[in-house]
């Protein structure tokens, strides 16, 4: 299982942590990612990391966004700075099984940024 938290109301040029904690193993053998979903829009793709890979992130995000993982803790992070109107959306945690290629989808989280 999933859990994603920190979401919530921001103010454009603010920033929130996202955290998201995976319960059972495979942990460090699945890259995790975050995901979003604006209304009336397809769901796409923030940030992933493996490992021991180098993260990666969309275009609309570099620079601002810096994923993470703590694998002690079996936690994936998603630091989000200088946040913008458009960034508003729900935020979505997945684990993909680096051998069986399962994924799993954790319960989104909100974030809004407005004044």
């Amino acid at each position: 299982q999933l859990q994603a938290s920190g979401g919530g109301l921001v103010q454009p040029g603010g920033s929130l942590r996202l955290s998201c904690a995976a319960s059972g193993s495979g942990f460090t053998r699945a890259v995790m990612a975050w995901y979003r979903q604006a209304p009336g829009k397809q769901r796409e793709l923030v940030a992933s990391k493996s490992n021991d890979g180098s993260p990666n992130y969309d275009d609309a995000v570099k620079g601002r966004f810096t994923i993470s993982r703590d694998n002690a803790k079996n936690t994936v992070y998603l630091q989000m700075n200088s946040l913008k109107p458009e960034d508003t959306a729900v935020y979505f945690c997945k684990m993909r099984r680096y051998v069986s290629g399962l994924e799993y989808w954790g319960r989104g989280t909100q974030v809004t940024v407005s004044s």
